[in-house]
C-alpha cells in the first residue's frame, strides 16, 4: 500500500540521519581533543617563543616544537640527542585528561548513551584516534634531535584518553549501578573512602607546598628577578606546569619518604642538601633540615583517623569495619604508586638526574598511616556487638496481680479470718467432745468401782452359761 511505503520511508531516512549522527558525533570527539590540546600546546609554545629575548620565532618551528609537546602533554618519554626527559610536567596533562572527560561525557549526552556497548562506542573513538595520532606523531620524530620511541606513542595517549573518556561516560551508561549491584557494599565503601583520602592526603601536600613557598619567598622573588621579562613567563609557566608534581612531592615529604632531586635528599628522617636548578618553584626546598618537620606526620595521620570516622557506620561488626578501612588503605597505595611515578623520571642525564618521589615506599608509608589510625577509630567509634547476658528466671505473671483490687484483698483477709475462726471452733468443740467421751466410756473408770460380784463373771464376754435344755 502507499501509505505503508511512505511509513517505511519516513522510518528509513530516520535511521540514515541517525547514523549519520552518530558519526558525526562520535568523529568530533574523536578528533576534538587531539586537535585542541595540539592548538593549546603550540600556542604555549608561541607565546613562550615570541617573548624571549634571545629565541628565534617561526611558525614552522613552532608547529615541529609542538608535537613532542602533545606527546609530553600525555607523559611519553622524550629523547633530547640521546639523553631522556621522563620527569614531565602534570599540569598539562591534567587538563589534557578533563578535556577528554568533557567531550566523551558531552558525545554520551548527545547520543543519548544509556546502555555499557553504547559507551564503548564513545570510547573505543576516543582511544583508537589518540593511539594513532600518538604513533603518527611519534613516527614523524624518528630521526631528528627529539626521538620518541613509537610504543610509548601509542600507548600512553591510549591509557590516560580511555580513563578520562570512561569517566565521562560512566555516569550515563548505567556502568556505576552496574558495579554498585556487583560489588560487595563494604568494598565499594571502602573504596569512597579510599579516593576521599586520596584526595585529603594531596591537600595537605598542597598545604605543606604553600608552607614552604611562604617561609621561602625571598629566595623564590630573587629567582624570579635575575631573568628578564621573557624569561620570567617562561619561568611561570615551567613553575605551574611542575606544580602538581611539586604537590605529589610535599605529600611524599610529610608522610616521610620524601624525596630526591639526584644527589639532593628531602625528607623528614633524611635530609642532604645542594645545588638545585634555578626554578623558582625548588626555592622552596630548604637549606638545612629542622627537627619540627616531624611535626608534619600529623597530617596523614589525620587522614587515616578521617577514614575511620567515616567508616565507623559501616556494619556492626568491628572486624568488618576494619576490612572496609583496608580496601581504603589500598585505593591510596594503588593511587599514590602511580602519581609518584608519574611525577618523576629522568632529567636528561644530568647533575640533578633523576627526580626520585620514592613511589615503593610512599605506599607503604601511606598504608600504614591510613590503616592504622583508621582501624582504631572505626573499631572503637562504631557500634560495639552487644553482650551475651543469663536469661532472667522468670517471674510471676503480672496480670494475675493487676485482677486483684484492695477490696478483693480485703475479702481474701475476711475469708482467711473466718476459716482461721472455723478451725479454733472446730477444735474446741472436738477437744469438748474428747471429754465427755471420756466420762461416758465405761472403760476409763478406775478398777476399785467396778461390783465384786462381777468377779464371778466368765472373763470372756463372748462365752456363754450352759443352757438347762
Amino acid at each position: 500500500m502507499p501509505h505503508t511505503d511512505l511509513l517505511e520511508a519516513v522510518e528509513q531516512d530516520r535511521a540514515e540521519i541517525a547514523r549519520s549522527t552518530r558519526v558525526r558525533v562520535l568523529a568530533v570527539a574523536a578528533v576534538g581533543p587531539v586537535l585542541t590540546g595540539y592548538a593549546a600546546v603550540a600556542a604555549v609554545l608561541a607565546l613562550v617563543t615570541a617573548i624571549a629575548a634571545r629565541a628565534l620565532f617561526t611558525t614552522t618551528g613552532v608547529l615541529a616544537a609542538a608535537v613532542p609537546g602533545w606527546l609530553g602533554a600525555y607523559q611519553v618519554p622524550v629523547r633530547i640527542e640521546g639523553h631522556e626527559l621522563g620527569a614531565l610536567p602534570l599540569l598539562p596533562t591534567l587538563l589534557a585528561l578533563v578535556l577528554v572527560w568533557r567531550t566523551a561525557a558531552s558525545a554520551a549526552e548527545r547520543l543519548g548513551v544509556e546502555t555499557p556497548r553504547e559507551a564503548a562506542q564513545v570510547v573505543g573513538a576516543i582511544v583508537g584516534a589518540h593511539a594513532a595520532v600518538g604513533l603518527s606523531l611519534a613516527l614523524l620524530c624518528s630521526g631528528g634531535t627529539v626521538t620518541i620511541d613509537p610504543l610509548a606513542g601509542l600507548y600512553y595517549p591510549a591509557l590516560l584518553s580511555g580513563i578520562a573518556a570512561v569517566a565521562g561516560v560512566l555516569p550515563r551508561a548505567g556502568l556505576s549501578r552496574v558495579l554498585s549491584e556487583r560489588m560487595d557494599a563494604v568494598a565499594l565503601r571502602g573504596l569512597r573512602a579510599g579516593l576521599l583520602a586520596v584526595a585529603a592526603l594531596l591537600a595537605a601536600g598542597a598545604l605543606v607546598l604553600t608552607l614552604a613557598l611562604a617561609l621561602s619567598f625571598s629566595t623564590v622573588r630573587h629567582l624570579f628577578a635575575i631573568e628578564d621579562f621573557g624569561g620570567g613567563i617562561g619561568m611561570l609557566l615551567l613553575s605551574l606546569g611542575y606544580l602538581p608534581n611539586a604537590v605529589v612531592a610535599a605529600t611524599a615529604f610529610s608522610a616521610g619518604p620524601g624525596f630526591a632531586l639526584g644527589s639532593v635528599v628531602v625528607s623528614p628522617m633524611d635530609f642532604t642538601g645542594g645545588t638545585v636548578p634555578p626554578l623558582p618553584l625548588l626555592g622552596a626546598l630548604p637549606e638545612q633540615g629542622q627537627a619540627w618537620w616531624l611535626v608534619l606526620f600529623a597530617f596523614p595521620a589525620a587522614v587515616g583517623t578521617l577514614v575511620g570516622w567515616v567508616l565507623r557506620e559501616v556494619d556492626e561488626s568491628p572486624k568488618v569495619r576494619v576490612r572496609a578501612v583496608v580496601v581504603a588503605s589500598v585505593v591510596v597505595a594503588m593511587a599514590f604508586a602511580v602519581l609518584g611515578g608519574a611525577a618523576g623520571g629522568a632529567l636528561g642525564g644530568g647533575p640533578f638526574d633523576p627526580l626520585d618521589l620514592r613511589a615503593a615506599w610512599l605506599s607503604v608509608a601511606l598504608v600504614a598511616w591510613v590503616a592504622v589510625p583508621g582501624a582504631v577509630v572505626a573499631w572503637t567509634a562504631g557500634p560495639q556487638p552487644l553482650r551475651v547476658e543469663p536469661e532472667p528466671e522468670p517471674e510471676p505473671d503480672s496480670d494475675l496481680d493487676s485482677d486483684f483490687d484492695e477490696d478483693d484483698l480485703d475479702d481474701l483477709d475476711d475469708s482467711d479470718d473466718a476459716d482461721d475462726s472455723d478451725d479454733d471452733l472446730q477444735d474446741s468443740g472436738a477437744a469438748e467432745l474428747t471429754e465427755d467421751e471420756a466420762e461416758d466410756d465405761p472403760a476409763e473408770e478406775p478398777a476399785e468401782d467396778a461390783d465384786p460380784a462381777d468377779e464371778d463373771a466368765p472373763a470372756d464376754a463372748g462365752e456363754q452359761p450352759a443352757s438347762g435344755r
